[in-house]
C-alpha cells in the first residue's frame, strides 16, 4: 500500500462511555485499485461497505481499475479497507495493488455514490472471465415465484459471461452485447438498486427484455420459440440418438448421448474427427463418480466458477460409449456451467458429449448464421439464442500433476485474467507465440495479458481467427506494440505475421528458453534456474530441431547444458504424423553398422507394411535427403508407442504419447540403461542407444507391454535427475524449472517431481499456463520485457 500527499484532518471531540474525551479524526483518501474489479460487484460491495461505516464520497469505473474517494473517522477507514479485503465483499474480485493518496477534505458531503465510469487514460483493468451459474441464480431460477423461473439466461454479478460479450471497456452495458436488450422496469430496479445482487450486474434480464431460446432444424427453419418446449424437445432429440448444437457462453457445442456409441460414431464421421478425445458435460458429481475417480481436488475443479473440463480416471467396466475416448485412461468431464445446460439436464439426461461446434480443427463457430452454414451437415438441428457472443471462447482443460490442478488448455473461465510481473516494462510488447496450439500475449506495465487458446495456424480460419483475435485483444487493453516476439523459426507463421507490424522491433526467442521463461515469469523469478525442456519440435541456434534440453537460463539469456544425443529424422512435418520416420532413424543410430532392415521385419511391417517406403526412408538417412538432426523426445515416444502396437499414426498430436502413457504400469520400478556423455567445451548428450536396444530386446522375448512403456518412463525421469544433478554440480544452482509438452504426461512428471524432491531440488512447473505450446507466448513475452528493461 503506498500513502502520499498531505493529510488533513478535522478534530472532533467525542465522549466514551466514561466521559472522558477522545480525539477522533477525520481525513479524506483517494483509492486506486487495480485487479479483477469490474464486472465482478465491487462498486457496489464498496458502496455497501462505505454506507455501512458511515463514510461518505464515491467510487467509479476507469480503465486502470476502481477509484474510491472515503471521508471519515480514520479508523473506519482503515476498517473499511480490511473488510474490502475479505472475499466475501465480492466473491470474484482480486485486488492486484491498493494505493492510497491523502487529500483535501470535501465540505458539506452527506453521502457516499457511485459515479460514471470514466473511459479516459490507459487500460489497465481486469476484463472478467466468464463464470459458471452462481448457487443464488440457479436457487431463483428453481424458484416457481421467482420472475426468473426457468430463465436460460440468468445472471448477477457473481456469475455469467463478461469476456465473451464484451467490445471495449470499461465494463458497462453500452460496451457489451446486451446494449440492444433494454432493460424492463424490473430488471432495471435491481440494476440500480444498490443492496442488490445484480446491482450493475451489465447482462441482467429476464424473459420479458432478454434474450430468447429457439429450436431449429439443420437449415436454421424455427421449429419451436417456447423455452421450455424448445428444451424438451432437444432432449427428445438426444435420446432419439440425434446430434445437436447448442450455443452456449462462448460459442457452440456439438452434442450427443455419450452412452450411444452408435450416435457419437456418427458425430465422429460428420464432424470429421475420427480419434481425438471429446469432451462431455453432466449435471452433477455424482452422475460423474458412475464413470470416472472424482477426489477432493477434481471435485473442487469441476464446482469451481471456472468449470473446466477437468480429465479423470475412468473406472474399470465404464459404461461412456468406446468411441468417446479410445486409447486413453482418463476421460474429460465438466458440469453444466450455463442456465441453459441445467434446463436441459432436468430432462432425464445423464452424459452428454460436448464438443467444439466447428470442422475438424477449426474455429469455434458462435454465430447463428455461421453455425448452420458450417454445421448444417453435422447437426440435426440447433438449440440457439438471440444473445450475441462477441468473443468466441473455448472450454478449458485442467489435470492434475503432483496433487495440483494444471491448465492444459486456458480459455474460458481464466481468460483475459493477466500474470503480474514484478516490474513494469516501460514499452507495450507483443509475443506472437507458437504455431501449435498458439496463444499469443501482450506486455501492458507489469501485466502479461495471455489470449484464450486460438489453435493450429496451419489452418487458414485458424490463422485469420488469430489475426482478428489480436486486434480484438489489443484495442480492449488498448496496446500499441513498440516491440515484437516471435520464435527464432524463420517458417512459423507466427513469426511471419510478427514481422509483418509495423516499425516495431523483432526480438526472436529460442522455443525451448521460452517454454522454461513461462515458467519463470508464472512462479515470478527472473532467473537463473535449470530449465528442462522437453517435446516434440523446437528449432535450435544451430539449425537443428531441438526437443530434450537442459538450459541454464534467466528471462534475459541461457546456455545449453545438456540435450538428448542427435539422431536422424526424414521428412520434415510427415515426421509428426508417422512413427515409422523417427523409428527408423533411432534404429539406425542405436545399432550403426549392424542395422538391416530384414532383421527388423517383425517390428516394423506391423508400423509400416510397405517395405519400399521403409528403405526410402533408410536412403533419405543415410543420404542426408530431406533429413534434420534432432533431439526431440517426444518422437522418441511416438516409437515406442508404434513398436508396443499402440497405432502406426498420429491422428491428433501426441496421440501416440497419450496410449504409451495410459498403459504404463504404475507399480514397475525398473528402468532401462542410459549414458550421459561428456565432450570438451560442448553440452552434455544423453544417450539413449542402450535403452533402445534393451528395449527392443524385451519386446522381443515378449515383455508385458504395459511394463515396457513404464520403464520408459522412469528411465526418461532417472535421465534428466541426472543431467539436473550434473546441471546442479556445474552451477550450485538448486531450482528446476519443467516445461515443454512432454510434462503434459502425468506419469512421467509425477515421477520426475518425486525424484527431483527426493534429491533436494526445488520444483517449478506450469499452472496457471499450459506446459504445451499454450505457454510459449507468455515466455517470449517475459523474456522481451526484461530484455527492454535492461536496454538490450
Amino acid at each position: 500500500m503506498v500513502s502520499s500527499g498531505r493529510l488533513f484532518r478535522l478534530y472532533v471531540l467525542a465522549t466514551d462511555s466514561e466521559n472522558s474525551k477522545i480525539e477522533r479524526v477525520t481525513q479524506r483518501q483517494r483509492i486506486l485499485i487495480t485487479g479483477r474489479v469490474q464486472g465482478v460487484g465491487f462498486r457496489p460491495a464498496v458502496y455497501r461497505l462505505a454506507s455501512q461505516l458511515r463514510l461518505t464520497g464515491f467510487v467509479y469505473n476507469d480503465t486502470r481499475g476502481v477509484t474510491i474517494e472515503l471521508q471519515g473517522e480514520q479508523d473506519k477507514i482503515v476498517d473499511f479497507l480490511e473488510r474490502l479485503k475479505c472475499a466475501d465483499a465480492a466473491p470474484l474480485a482480486e485486488m492486484d495493488s491498493c494505493n492510497m493518496f491523502d487529500i483535501d477534505l470535501v465540505d458539506g458531503e452527506q453521502d457516499f455514490s457511485i459515479k460514471t465510469s470514466q473511459t479516459d487514460g490507459t487500460a489497465l483493468s481486469r476484463v472478467t472471465a466468464d463464470i459458471a451459474t452462481c448457487t443464488d441464480c440457479l436457487a431463483e431460477m428453481a424458484d416457481e415465484k421467482d420472475f426468473r423461473y426457468r430463465y436460460p439466461f440468468i445472471n448477477c454479478t457473481n456469475c455469467g459471461p463478461r469476456y465473451s460479450i464484451i467490445r471495449t471497456i470499461p465494463y458497462d452495458r453500452p460496451n457489451t452485447t446486451m446494449s440492444v436488450f433494454t432493460m424492463c422496469e424490473r430488471c432495471a430496479a435491481q440494476y440500480d438498486d444498490v443492496t442488490n445482487r445484480r446491482f450493475h450486474a451489465q447482462p441482467v434480464a429476464c424473459p420479458a427484455c432478454g434474450p430468447k431460446v429457439r429450436l431449429t432444424d439443420n437449415q436454421g427453419n424455427t421449429i419451436q420459440t417456447d423455452t421450455d418446449k424448445a428444451i424438451a424437445e432437444t432432449a427428445r432429440l438426444f435420446k432419439d440418438g440425434k446430434i445437436v448444437g447448442i450455443k452456449g457462453i462462448g460459442g457452440f457445442h456439438l452434442a450427443v448421448d455419450a452412452l450411444n456409441d452408435e450416435a457419437v460414431k456418427e458425430l465422429r464421421k460428420r464432424k470429421r474427427r475420427d480419434q481425438k478425445p471429446f469432451a462431455m458435460m453432466a449435471a452433477s458429481i455424482e452422475s460423474i463418480k458412475k464413470y470416472v475417480v472424482v477426489g477432493d481436488l477434481a471435485r473442487r475443479a469441476l464446482q469451481s466458477p471456472q468449470a473446466p473440463i477437468v480429465l479423470l480416471p475412468k473406472k474399470k467396466g465404464c459404461a461412456i460409449a468406446a468411441s468417446v475416448a479410445e486409447g486413453v485412461s482418463t476421460l474429460g468431464f465438466m458440469l453444466c456451467y450455463a442456465p441453459l445446460h441445467h434446463l436441459l439436464f432436468e430432462h432425464g439426461l445423464d452424459v452428454l458429449v460436448m464438443t467444439s461446434g466447428n470442422i475438424s480443427d477449426e474455429p469455434l463457430i458462435c454465430k447463428n448464421d455461421l453455425a448452420v452454414e458450417w454445421l448444417g451437415s453435422v447437426a440435426d438441428g440447433f438449440l440457439m439464442h438471440d444473445r450475441e457472443i462477441y468473443r468466441q471462447v473455448d472450454d478449458s482443460i485442467v489435470h492434475f500433476i503432483d496433487d495440483k490442478p494444471i491448465l492444459l488448455r486456458r480459455a474460458r473461465g481464466y481468460v483475459p485474467t493477466p500474470v503480474l510481473m514484478s516490474e513494469a516494462a516501460h514499452k507495450d510488447i507483443f509475443a506472437a507465440g507458437a504455431d501449435l496450439k498458439n496463444t499469443f500475449c501482450f506486455v501492458k506495465q507489469n501485466q502479461l495479458i495471455c489470449s484464450e487458446h486460438t489453435g493450429d495456424l496451419e489452418e487458414p480460419e485458424v490463422y485469420r481467427h488469430y489475426v482478428n483475435s489480436i486486434e480484438h485483444l489489443r484495442g480492449l487493453f488498448e496496446v500499441e506494440p513498440q516491440v515484437v516476439a516471435c520464435d527464432l523459426h524463420p517458417a512459423y507463421l507466427s513469426s511471419r505475421y510478427a514481422r509483418s507490424i509495423g516499425d516495431a522491433r523483432i526480438i526472436t526467442v529460442q522455443h525451448h528458453w521460452a517454454h522454461i521463461a513461462s515458467v519463470m515469469a508464472e512462479h515470478k523469478t527472473q532467473g537463473p534456474v535449470i530449465g528442462l525442456a522437453c517435446d516434440g519440435t523446437g528449432y535450435g541456434t544451430d539449425g537443428a530441431i531441438w526437443g530434450c534440453e537442459c538450459m541454464i537460463a534467466s528471462l534475459d539469456k541461457f546456455e545449453r547444458f545438456g540435450h538428448l544425443a542427435y539422431y536422424p529424422l526424414a521428412g520434415a512435418d510427415a515426421a509428426s504424423k508417422e512413427p515409422i520416420r523417427p523409428l527408423l532413424g533411432l534404429l539406425s543410430q542405436s545399432y550403426g553398422c549392424d542395422f538391416d532392415l530384414e532383421k527388423f521385419r517383425p517390428l516394423l511391417d506391423p508400423i509400416e507394411p510397405d517395405m519400399k517406403k521403409q528403405q526410402i526412408i533408410i536412403e533419405q538417412i543415410t543420404k542426408q535427403i530431406n533429413t534434420v538432426q534432432t533431439s526431440s523426445i517426444g518422437r522418441v515416444f511416438d516409437a515406442v508407442a508404434a513398436m508396443l502396437g499402440l497405432g502406426t499414426y498420429n491422428h491428433f498430436e501426441a496421440q501416440l504419447p497419450m496410449a504409451l502413457e495410459a498403459i504404463a504400469s504404475p507399480g514397475t520400478e525398473e528402468n532401462y540403461d542410459f549414458e550421459l556423455i561428456d565432450e570438451i567445451e560442448k553440452p552434455l548428450k544423453l544417450d539413449l542407444r542402450i535403452m533402445f536396444r534393451q528395449l527392443i530386446d524385451d519386446i522381443r522375448d515378449g515383455q508385458e507391454t504395459d511394463a515396457i512403456s513404464a520403464k520408459f518412463h522412469n528411465t526418461l525421469a532417472a535421465a534428466l535427475l541426472a543431467i539436473a544433478e550434473r546441471a546442479r554440480e556445474s552451477t550450485q544452482l538448486n531450482s528446476v524449472a519443467l516445461s515443454g509438452g512432454v510434462f503434459c504426461n502425468r506419469y512421467l512428471t509425477n515421477r520426475l517431481i518425486k525424484l527431483l524432491k527426493k534429491a533436494d531440488f526445488s520444483v517449478l512447473f506450469n499452472r496457471k499456463f499450459p506446459a504445451n505450446d499454450g505457454g510459449i507466448s507468455v515466455g517470449q513475452a517475459a523474456i522481451v520485457s526484461c530484455l527492454v528493461a535492461r536496454g538490450s
